[in-house]
C-alpha cells in the first residue's frame, strides 16, 4: 500500500502539535505502508524509514506558524494544494491520509483521483475558527461545518484522538465501522536528522543533560511541562504552589516550556505570590530535556482550567510511574479517574491540597500510580496503538 499523507503544519517542530503527525506516520511505515509526507517547510527532518518527507517553500520572512488559524497557514496552505495536485499527477496512492484542514481539498480531489480517503482529525475545524477568535462569521464558520460534515461522509476511514471529539463525529457519520479512536499516546524518541540552524526550526536533540538549578537540590520538584497558554492554568498553579511551599518547604516548582514572553508574563506573577527560589522556568526546551525533567520530577501536574480535547501529555504521565495531580475538568476526566491520579478543582487551594497529599507518597498515592500504569498498558500503550492503525489499514484494503 501506498499513501501520501499530507500534514499542514511545522513538521518535526517543538512548536505547535507534530507529534501525533511523527507517530502516526512511523507505526503506518512500520506496518509497511509506503509514504510520501507532505508539510510545511518549517521544521526539522526526522529519520522515518519508509518515509519520503516533501516540503513546501519555507518563507522564513514571513515567520513561525503558530497553533490555530492564521492568514500564514492560509497562505501556505495554498501551496499545499498545489503541491498536492502535483504528486498526486506524477504517483498512484492507495491512500491519501489528511490532517485537519488538508481533508477539504483531498475532499475534491477524491473522485478524481479515486483513492481511498483517511480523515486524520485532530479537532473540528469550526470550533478552531471560534475558539482561535480566528473568525466570527455565521456564514464562514457554517461553511466550515458542511465541509467538515461532507469530508467525514466521504472518508473512507476517519481517525479522532479523543472521546469528545469521537462522540461528536459519531453524531454525524452513519457509518460508525470507518471511525477509529486512536489518542495521541505513545511518545518515542523523535529521530531528528538535520541541524535546526538548517531550516529555521528550534532545536529538538540534546547533547548533554541538563541541570536544575542549585535551589532545587535536596527538594521535591514539582513539575508543569506544556505550552504557557491561558488554558493550560498557570494562574491556577502558581497562586496554589504558594500554599504549598507554606506548608512544606522542600518542595520546588518547575514550569517547562512556554514563550519569552509567556515566561515573563508568569514570572512576574510567581514574584508577586513571593515565589522566589521555590520556583524556575526553563522556557522552551528539546524533546529529551523535557523527558530528563520528567523522569526527575517528584509529581506531575496538570493545571489546565479549559477545553475538550485530551492533553497528549496526559498519555505520558500515566505511563510515568509518579504521581500526578489534575484538574477535574472534562478535557481530563475523559481519560482520567479518582483512581489514578489525584483530581482537583480548578481553583488555587484544591490544587495546593493535591499537591500536598501527592508529595506525601503514601500507599494511597503508590496505589494511584500503579493503577494509572495499568490503565496505559490496557488501553493506551504502543501495542494498543499498532493494533488500531493495523485495524484501519485493514479495513482499506
Amino acid at each position: 500500500m501506498k499513501a501520501l499523507v499530507v500534514a499542514p503544519q511545522p513538521f518535526f517542530s517543538p512548536r505547535g502539535t507534530p507529534f501525533s503527525v511523527y507517530y502516526r506516520t512511523l507505526i503506518s511505515a512500520q506496518l509497511g505502508v509506503k509514504i510520501d509526507l507532505l508539510t510545511y517547510g518549517e521544521g526539522q527532518d526526522v529519520d522515518i524509514p519508509g518515509v519520503r518527507i516533501i516540503r513546501i517553500p519555507r518563507f522564513k520572512l514571513l515567520g513561525n506558524v503558530k497553533i490555530g488559524p492564521s492568514g500564514l497557514k492560509l497562505f501556505l496552505d495554498i501551496f499545499i494544494v498545489w503541491k498536492m495536485i502535483w504528486l498526486l499527477l506524477r504517483n498512484r496512492y492507495d491512500v491519501l491520509h489528511a490532517h485537519e484542514e488538508a481533508v477539504f481539498i483531498a475532499y475534491f480531489l477524491k473522485p478524481i483521483f479515486r483513492f481511498k480517503l483517511i480523515y486524520d482529525m485532530h479537532s473540528s475545524l469550526p470550533q478552531q475558527l471560534t475558539n482561535f477568535k480566528f473568525s466570527s462569521s455565521k456564514w464562514l464558520i457554517g461553511l466550515f461545518k458542511k465541509l467538515e460534515d461532507a469530508s467525514l461522509y466521504a472518508a473512507d476511514g476517519v481517525i479522532t484522538i479523543c472521546p469528545d471529539l469521537c462522540d461528536y463525529v459519531d453524531t454525524v457519520i452513519t457509518d460508525k465501522g470507518k471511525h477509529f479512536l486512536i489518542e495521541n499516546s505513545i511518545f518515542d524518541k523523535v529521530q531528528v536528522v538535520q541541524p535546526a540552524a538548517e531550516n529555521g526550526a528550534e532545536s529538538v536533540e540534546h547533547d548533554k543533560m541538563p541541570t536544575l538549578p542549585e535551589a532545587a537540590a535536596g527538594k521535591k520538584v514539582v513539575l508543569y511541562a506544556g505550552t504557557l497558554e491561558k488554558y493550560q492554568g498557570m494562574d491556577i498553579l502558581i497562586p496554589a504552589f504558594k500554599c504549598v511551599i507554606d506548608l512544606n518547604p522542600q518542595a520546588f516548582l518547575l514550569i517547562v516550556g512556554g514563550t519569552p514572553e509567556q515566561v515573563a508574563k508568569y514570572s512576574q506573577l510567581a514574584e508577586k505570590h513571593k515565589l522566589g527560589s521555590h520556583v524556575h522556568f526553563t522556557g522552551r526546551v528539546p524533546q529529551v530535556e523535557a523527558k530528563y525533567y520528567n523522569e526527575i520530577a517528584d509529581v506531575l501536574t496538570s493545571p489546565r482550567s479549559d477545553g475538550t480535547n485530551t492533553p497528549l501529555k496526559v498519555y505520558e504521565q500515566l505511563a510515568s510511574g509518579k504521581p500526578l495531580v489534575a484538574t477535574n475538568i472534562y478535557s481530563h476526566t475523559q481519560v482520567l479517574n479518582e483512581q489514578v491520579c489525584f483530581l482537583v478543582d480548578p481553583q488555587p487551594e484544591p490544587m495546593a491540597k493535591g499537591i500536598l497529599v501527592a508529595l506525601k507518597k503514601d500507599e494511597k498515592t503508590l496505589k494511584k500510580v500503579e493503577n494509572a500504569r495499568q490503565l496505559y498498558e490496557e488501553k493506551y500503550s504502543r501495542k494498543i496503538y499498532t493494533q488500531k492503525l493495523e485495524n484501519l489499514f485493514e479495513l482499506l484494503r
